[in-house]
């Protein structure tokens, strides 16, 4: 009995260590207030963790010259909030007008300060549960049948402070800076400590190492006061207009393109950085030398005795000492916190300063931990926004509406509507919605169709990626088939290499959309749902495995799909086609002749006219339609002549023949059978 009560005691005091929260939030950067925000408004519980006193410190800091490259487009010519923030790349989704970033700051490309009084605003104002200077320094799991995923996260803080979680949201970004080792490698200065005076630079020559923005936005700063700058990476430059993906290079920053391209001293320069060393002679001047040279020369002899590349190639582009090397190579992602239990493990190739992750932004070996913000652009790396604000806003709403519906058994969001509005919902979206035009190919909105098609289910902004796990990961049932609306760009169109200012690259014919090269909705439509297998087999860069049909809405110079001739009508053909039904829209007095006419009403007519429901009409609507030839001209014959009609009977005569119905088509061939 002793023992049986020390150990209870044992248990209690162990859990008075811990203080539990259902969901624990790391960083209280955008990605980590965005999740935040969501949690809260649906009453969950939650703590957000931050390391420093105030939320988005990493903007306090980068980038170094304070100049964003996320555009701030205060002016659309539009009112629609949702449209507008198509080209808002700076706020964060919420209920509160005062929280658009437009508010904050007029300049096109903001500073970086104004990003961080709105961070703290949003935080402040919305009274999110934010704990400040506090550092997760560990993370664990501890095995428990009764936690939502089997297992409780363990958290403990720089002051030894335990937490214990059920479901882990790691917002933390990518903020430890990418450092290659090479010899001489000391002698380079990082990004993150360099000065940012373009005095400290004056009639210096200086070498940077890296091909991104923060080695471009560095160039650009100093690139009226040096002798000249060379610029090294191991690929060549990728500039965002070519290959439509933010985060290659901006025309903001690309001054040193410029001064290359016209010979004005400096350069670019491709290598591996692997394979540089740097020599610093007694002048204090920086050599660059190959690793092979360091490695082979004799390790008594001093420095003046290394082999230099001009001493065998005296044209060697690199000959010229610098004065200084800059290293600007990006940031990858903390791994040192989680305990190997955890398998946070990092990614592959061109993705390893990323942690895996599936499409659903969970991670690949634990369940319930989830990567939010830069540090889950491994699920669209280069080719679409989830690594920025005006992307992982949404994807961070859908990780929300999926641990809704895991852990509470709230379904993903939808609304039900009559097969008749099936058309105008889908060009409602593609022209207002912000989700699908910034995350293109990876989120997408769904259309599940009810029994005989007589109605549709739409879901909004879902991750394309985990399409066969529908119905577990939304609580939403697909038997009927579904559509797929998705934003995409031409196949060919995206690339480092592309001239993408040919001439005839844009497409105008509504015959031609499938060859469409700026961004454009496409509709896929499966007959049923894809399985998990189809996924994995789907052609090279297709967002989705083959449907069973596909329609491409033609692109558009002003991003505007409402034209009735070149994109309505095409979309509601295809719809049609799909779904072996009439979706057109029609007067009453059509669908009172269909009555007589056919064996069965359009939907339009069976959901409208039949129910007494549709619009009433006027003067106004009837005289349209006449002059449109989409009804007969029934305006009262004028018997004011010099002949009125000889009686009664000659008035109903003559108003039968006046109102007389058309025949249907397929009624001429009925008479003439039955002559």
């Amino acid at each position: 009995l002793g023992l049986a009560l020390s150990a209870g005691s044992l248990c209690v005091v162990s859990g008075a260590a811990f203080l539990y929260h259902d969901y624990c939030i790391i960083g209280a950067g955008p990605s980590g207030l965005q999740a935040a925000y969501f949690l809260q408004q649906a009453g969950r519980d939650y703590v957000v963790f931050e390391r420093s006193h105030a939320p988005g410190s990493f903007f306090a800091l980068y980038p170094r010259h304070r100049k964003l490259i996320s555009i701030n487009k205060r002016y659309t010519g539009k009112s629609n909030s949702e449209f507008n923030l198509r080209h808002d790349w700076n706020s964060l989704l919420s209920h509160d007008r005062r929280l658009l970033f437009r508010r904050y700051s007029r300049d096109f490309f903001p500073d970086a300060d104004a990003m961080v009084r709105y961070l703290e605003d949003f935080a402040a104002l919305l009274k999110l549960r934010v704990q400040y200077n506090t550092a997760i320094v560990h993370v664990t799991l501890e095995r428990n049948g009764q936690a939502w995923n089997g297992h409780y996260f363990l958290l403990t803080d720089q002051d030894r402070q335990n937490y214990k979680c059920s479901s882990l949201l790691v917002a933390t970004g990518t903020w430890v800076p990418n450092v290659v080792n090479f010899p001489g490698s000391e002698y380079v200065e990082g990004y993150e400590t360099v000065s940012i005076s373009p005095e400290d630079f004056a009639g210096q020559t200086v070498l940077i190492l890296g091909r991104g923005n923060s080695a471009f936005e560095t160039a650009e700063n100093i690139l009226g006061v040096t002798n000249f700058i060379h610029m090294v990476s191991r690929s060549r430059v990728r500039l965002s207009w070519a290959t439509h993906y933010v985060g290659d290079l901006r025309a903001i920053n690309n001054g040193l393109l410029d001064t290359y391209q016209l010979k004005s001293l400096d350069g670019l320069l491709e290598g591996d950085l692997e394979d540089l060393a740097i020599i610093k002679d007694k002048k204090g001047k920086l050599h660059i030398t190959l690793r092979f040279y360091m490695e082979n020369r004799n390790t008594s002899a001093g420095t003046d005795s290394i082999t230099l590349p001009q001493d065998e190639l005296d044209n060697f582009a690199t000959r010229a000492p610098y004065d200084r090397v800059i290293r600007c190579l990006g940031w990858k992602f903390d791994f040192s916190i989680y305990n190997r239990s955890l398998r946070m493990m990092p990614g592959k190739g061109n993705k390893k300063k990323y942690p895996q992750i599936k499409p659903s932004y969970e991670s690949r070996g634990t369940r319930g931990l989830f990567v939010l913000g830069t540090a889950s652009h491994s699920v669209d790396f280069r080719k679409s926004a989830g690594g920025f604000i005006h992307g992982f806003r949404y994807t961070t709403r859908a990780v929300h509406r999926l641990l809704e519906n895991r852990h509470h058994g709230v379904p993903w969001p939808s609304t039900v509507y009559p097969i008749t509005q099936l058309t105008n919902s889908i060009i409602k979206r593609v022209n207002e919605a912000s989700g699908l035009y910034q995350m293109f190919s990876v989120l997408a909105d769904i259309i599940l169709l009810r029994e005989n098609a007589t109605a549709f289910e739409y879901l909004e902004e879902y991750p394309v990626g985990v399409l066969a796990e529908l119905e577990t990961q939304t609580g939403r049932k697909a038997p009927n088939g579904l559509f797929v609306v998705i934003m995409e760009y031409g196949r060919n169109f995206s690339g480092a290499d592309k001239d993408v200012f040919y001439y005839n690259r844009a497409v105008g014919e509504a015959q031609h959309a499938w060859q469409s090269n700026f961004l454009h909705p496409v509709i896929y439509y499966y007959k049923c749902l894809p399985t998990e297998h189809e996924m994995r087999l789907r052609p090279p860069d297709w967002p989705l495995p083959r449907p069973d049909a596909v329609h491409h809405i033609v692109e558009d110079f002003l991003t505007d799909w409402t034209a009735p001739n070149a994109h309505i009508l095409p979309l509601r053909r295809f719809l049609e086609n799909c779904l072996s039904t009439d979706l057109r829209n029609f007067f009453a007095e059509s669908c009172f002749l269909f009555a007589f006419t056919r064996q069965k009403l359009p939907p339009f007519c069976r959901q409208g006219y039949v129910k007494m429901q549709g619009l009433v009409g006027n003067e106004g609507l009837r005289r349209h339609a006449v002059e449109a030839g989409l009804l007969e001209d029934y305006t009262p014959t004028d018997f004011s002549g010099d002949r009125p009609p000889d009686g009664h009977e000659g008035s109903r005569d003559q108003l039968l023949r006046d109102h007389a119905i058309p025949l249907h088509p397929l009624q001429h061939l009925v008479n003439a059978k039955d002559e």
